[in-house]
């Protein structure tokens, strides 16, 4: 009993050695550098060079898409009080029939989109900016009733409701 006491005491204090020996090399390695300059693999980036490395990598599909949406709403913000926006709008309104109507919103959409356009800081902002001018266009053709001016257009995919009273 006595020599299993000594040998795990002795044990211990190898172990407490070894531990010391390593901590003086981590502590010998960790040190600075002589004359005060950093090392190249400890150098900390900066702020605006960590953003750029955020706005370059993707952070998911959602992220993405809030980030756009975000974005959109700022340049819509902008341009919804330009004079000619408004005015386009305010043409749509008093519209008497509804061709002169569908054929003064598609002014109005394009002059709206046009401007957030010219305005859109990317390539995938502008991508999304076409769809949805198109998917706002697509809502104003009447392609059984006009098929030569609303030809080029999608038709859109009309949405179904269910009802308390629906069949299906």
């Amino acid at each position: 009993m006595i020599s299993v006491m000594l040998v795990s005491v002795t044990l211990a204090l190898n172990a407490q050695e070894a531990a010391d020996a390593d901590l003086q090399l981590r502590q010998k390695s960790s040190a600075p550098p002589p004359s005060g300059k950093v090392s190249p693999t400890e150098k900390v980036p900066e702020l605006p060079e960590i953003d750029e490395v955020f706005k370059q990598t993707s952070l998911g599909k959602e992220a993405d898409e809030r980030r756009l949406h975000i974005e959109w709403r700022e340049l819509s913000n902008r341009v919804v009080n330009d004079p000619d926006v408004v005015a386009a709008k305010r043409a749509a309104k008093f519209a008497r029939t509804d061709l002169e109507k569908r054929e003064r919103l598609r002014d109005y959409y394009n002059i709206y989109y046009g401007r957030m356009r010219s305005m859109a800081s990317s390539a995938e902002m502008k991508a999304a900016l076409d769809q949805l001018k198109t998917a706002h266009l697509s809502q104003i053709n009447q392609p059984r009733v006009r098929s030569a001016t609303d030809a080029a257009l999608p038709t859109p995919t009309p949405a179904r409701k269910h009802g308390k009273n629906s069949k299906f």
